[in-house]
Order: structure tokens, then C-alpha cells, then sequence
């Protein structure tokens, strides 16, 4: 579960941007949009959050920011190379953004513990780095890293609470890699549900085609392709059934409008092996035999359903997070609305997965279906840099008009467009 995510000097983001995603006391929408923490004396935890923003304004670089958090928790310690760079991009519109180091925390709750955990770094190396962990809601600092320029060496600390082999974790440690991710790869078992949370994080960047795989996959098991059925069926897809082939690879069965470099990519890693023909079998009026679609003949909007089907159930199943860019891109208004309608159901998210997303449609907010302390806004100052703020510091009136505030510059947050003279 997450409770708040901070970002600072990254990409469009200079000074620290908090996204959190404690509820406020209102009370509309309480029981579908918001649930309680498992952890005593935290405030009630919401399901979603909605990011709104002009082309160009940071709302992208915002998911990328989780992005890169994920990417590096998770196989810094395995991928890097001593001496490689870090893919870190800073924020380059003033002289001192180049020369500090980017800087992310993220409080979050796994297996009913709170957890606080943050690094900085640069191109070159990992700065700090620290884990501060609430077992029975105090807090134990389990460890901390800094670096000192002045003796060109780190400055380690590890808490009393915090056990394992921390000494030989320590001397295993990069300087271009994650002490958590390096500790993870020497079998700590303490760290494992820190580990987890970030490995389980679902991140879908901008401009990204999502791969049908997981979907495709679920559908080999009978009940879980009852499922997915279901859930194309309530989407005003109307499919039958769905049939699947194993067959050679070959590369006229990608989609036409696939990436170049994409298909390469894929024909190197599958040439010689099986993949699966996927079909949807679609119902003919008088009862005559369905007819069966390609999946790469279904229309964009259909085939990206199809694609969030399997990890979206999967997110609902086992309460995990989705960073979505973009998330209305191919979809009908309509769509969007039950995709977000099945994270705010105590009954179809029983295990309280969350959903942080992007979206151009201002239609959600003028409607019952999202609280006014799940809006959110980014858009650049004079400077350049993107700023990070919630709906809630505008104190919007009781049945306000969200929608047309928004759209007449109340909240900011709107591109600035001149009379065309072309």
C-alpha cells in the first residue's frame, strides 16, 4: 500500500514534489474510494489518484520517477557493472540541478509494517540512502548510507533492530548500486518484504504498448479466462469466447503498427520458438457460428482491454499498484470510467490495490465517481520546473464545478494557447 511518494531534482522536477495518498475527512465516497490502514493511527488510505496537466507540463516525468525508482530497487545490484552510469536524468534548467543528485522516498505499508525508504544519486554514484522501518508504529532506523567528498568513502549506519550479514552487505555494495538490492541479492530475509513491495509495483510509462502476454497467459487457465471474459463483456466488448493457437513464430503475426526497433527486439528473443495466435470469437445475430477475429485485426481500443485485462485483475487479486500514464489513450471516456470504477469497489478490490494515473479527461471531475482529495495537478513554473499540488488547496465549495473551474484556469494546470496565425 502506498502512502506517499516524493520526488526532487528529476527530469522536470527541481524542488521536492510529494504525491500522497492519505484521505482527508470528508466523507463522500468513504466506503468505495478510501479504506483503512492496517496500521494503528494512520489516517484512512485512498484507492486512487488522477493527475491532470498540459502537454509538456511533468505528468509523465512523474510515473518515469516511480519508473526509475522500481528499475533500480530492483536490479541495480544485478545488472550494473562497476564503473557503468547511473540512468538517472536531472533536472537541467538551472546550474545546480547537474551537479546534485536526484532525490526519491516512498512511504508505503507491506505485510502490515510501515516503511519508509529513500536514495539519492547521480550519474556516478549512489549519494545516500537510508530505511526506516515502524514495527508496531515506532520507529527503528534500520540503515543509512551517505557519501563524504571529503573523504571520498561512505558513512555507514545500521540500527540495533536490523540483523543479518551487514558487514559483508556493506563491502558487496557498488558504489553505482542500491544497498537494499545488493543485501536482497546475499539472501536477506529481513529486507525481502521492502524488496517485494517495490518489484510488485506496476508501471505502464508513456507511449508504452502493452504486451497482451499476461493476459494471454491467464487465459490458459479456464477459470481465470471466465474472468477475463467477464471483464471484456462489462466493457461493451462483446466476445463469445476466446481461442488460442500455438504456432511458429513469425513476424507477420505482430501488429502492423509495432515499433521497428520493437519487432526486432522480439524476433531475435522468440525466432525459432512457439507463440500463441490469440482470436476472439464474436456472436452473429440469428444464431449462426461465432466468427473469429484476429487479435491484431481488433481495433486499438480493444486490443489495449485485452492487455490491461490480465493485470488489472492481477493488481485487484493481490492489492498491488499501478502507475498508469496517459491511461484514457484508445479509450472511450466510458471505459476509462469502469476500468477506475473497479479499484472504488470494496467488492471487487477486496485487497485494496491502488491506481495512480494520467489522464487528458476532465469529465471525471464532475462526476460521483472520484473524491475531490484524489485530484491532482502538475504544471511548470518560470523556471521551468514542474509542481506537484492537490485539488484540496484550492478548498473547492461543496458541489462546485469541478470540470468548468478546472477548464477556466481556476486550479492552473492548462496549457496557454494563442490565436493561430499560420
Amino acid at each position: 500500500m502506498l502512502i506517499e511518494f516524493s520526488v526532487a531534482n528529476f527530469r522536470s522536477f527541481w524542488e521536492p514534489r510529494k504525491l500522497s495518498l492519505t484521505a482527508t475527512p470528508q466523507k463522500d465516497l468513504l466506503e468505495n474510494n478510501t479504506f483503512e490502514s492496517p496500521v494503528s493511527g494512520l489516517p484512512r488510505l485512498l484507492r486512487s489518484a488522477v493527475v491532470y496537466g498540459p502537454n509538456a507540463g511533468g505528468k509523465s516525468n512523474f510515473i518515469r520517477a516511480m519508473g526509475f525508482v522500481k528499475q533500480f530497487v530492483v536490479s541495480s545490484a544485478k545488472e550494473h557493472q562497476e564503473g557503468e552510469g547511473i540512468a538517472v536524468t536531472p533536472f537541467l534548467f538551472n546550474k545546480l540541478g547537474a551537479s546534485q543528485p536526484s532525490e526519491f522516498e516512498v512511504q508505503f505499508i507491506q505485510e502490515g509494517v510501515r516503511y519508509q525508504y529513500g536514495f539519492a544519486a547521480t550519474k556516478e554514484r549512489v549519494t545516500n540512502e537510508w530505511l526506516i522501518a515502524y514495527p508496531e508504529g515506532r520507529s527503528q532506523r534500520w540503515f543509512e548510507r551517505t557519501f563524504q567528498s571529503e573523504s571520498n568513502d561512505y558513512k555507514w549506519y545500521f540500527g540495533s533492530r536490523f540483523i543479518g550479514r551487514k558487514k559483508q552487505w556493506q563491502e558487496m555494495t557498488r558504489n553505482n548500486a542500491l544497498f537494499l538490492s545488493t543485501a536482497i541479492q546475499w539472501n536477506s530475509e529481513q529486507l525481502k518484504p521492502v524488496f517485494t513491495w517495490f518489484h510488485n509495483l506496476f508501471i505502464i510509462g508513456h507511449g508504452t504498448l502493452l504486451d497482451p502476454g499476461c493476459s494471454v497467459k491467464a487465459c490458459l487457465d479456464d477459470e481465470k479466462k471466465k474472468r477475463i471474459l467477464a471483464f471484456m463483456n462489462e466493457a461493451d466488448i462483446t466476445i463469445s469466447d476466446i481461442s488460442m493457437e500455438a504456432k511458429d513464430f513469425s513476424m507477420e503475426d505482430l501488429p502492423s503498427d509495432m515499433p521497428d526497433e520493437m519487432k526486432e527486439d522480439i524476433r531475435r528473443s522468440m525466432e525459432g520458438k512457439k507463440m500463441m495466435r490469440v482470436g476472439f470469437l464474436h456472436p452473429v445475430a440469428g444464431g449462426d457460428s461465432p466468427v473469429s477475429l484476429p487479435l491484431d485485426e481488433e481495433s486499438d481500443g480493444t486490443r489495449k482491454l485485452f492487455a490491461y485485462a490480465g493485470p488489472w485483475l492481477d493488481i485487484l487479486t493481490k492489492g498491488r499498484i499501478i502507475f498508469a500514464d496517459e491511461l484514457d489513450t484508445s479509450l472511450h471516456p466510458k471505459i476509462m470510467r469502469y476500468l477506475l470504477s473497479m479499484f472504488h469497489n470494496s467488492k471487487t478490490n477486496q485487497a485494496n490495490g491502488q491506481l495512480i494515473f494520467t489522464t487528458h479527461d476532465t469529465s471525471l471531475l464532475d462526476q460521483d465517481l472520484v473524491r475531490r482529495d484524489q485530484f491532482w495537478f502538475v504544471e511548470k513554473d518560470q523556471a521551468n520546473a514542474s509542481r506537484l499540488y492537490p485539488l484540496t488547496d484550492f478548498k473547492p465549495r461543496t458541489g462546485e464545478a469541478l470540470q468548468k473551474a478546472y477548464l477556466n484556469g481556476r486550479y492552473g494546470a492548462l496549457p496557454y494557447t494563442r490565436e493561430a496565425h499560420l
